[in-house]
């Protein structure tokens, strides 16, 4: 029973984050967002939803079964919640404090934390690193939007 309740609480964890960070999204999407000059490739509101709801997913998943693994270092998982800390960030910075050029930095150092994380999880799981290569994908695109919305405005 106590493996069931980690494993909900290691899924929970990122799908709460998303949740308040999409909140105060949420908000600002029709009042500011709306109104940016967006790159042709911006994709529509809706995908983002379930893309982040699926790596959110994903993250807690791949958390899980590092975490199965024997002795895992403490390193692993201050990455893992470094990562998680500057995702959650991302959203303020962004659609909340409005701060374009700021956001571009901080979703750099979100996008090299999560590279950090996948090559280290690799180490003591490949199911778990390989399980964030999505997270990965995204964030990258992310990143380019970023940059193409901080350049367009």
């Amino acid at each position: 029973m106590e493996k069931r309740i980690q494993y909900s609480l290691h899924i929970a964890l990122p799908l709460m984050i998303g949740a308040i960070a999409g909140y105060f999204t949420t908000q600002n999407i029709a009042t500011w967002y709306v109104y940016l000059h967006k790159p042709s490739f911006n994709p529509p509101n809706y995908l983002f939803g379930p893309v982040w709801t699926t790596l959110y997913l994903l993250m807690g998943i791949s958390y899980n079964k590092l975490l199965k693994q024997p002795n895992i270092h403490w390193r692993l998982k201050a990455i893992y919640y470094l990562q998680l800390i500057l995702n959650f960030c991302w959203s303020f910075i962004f659609f909340y404090y409005h701060q374009l050029g700021w956001a571009l930095v901080e979703i750099l150092l979100l996008w090299c934390s999560i590279l950090t994380m996948i090559i280290l999880f690799y180490k003591s799981s490949k199911w778990a690193a390989l399980l964030n290569i999505p997270y990965l994908l995204w964030v990258s695109f992310a990143t380019l939007l970023t940059y193409s919305i901080y350049i367009l405005n």
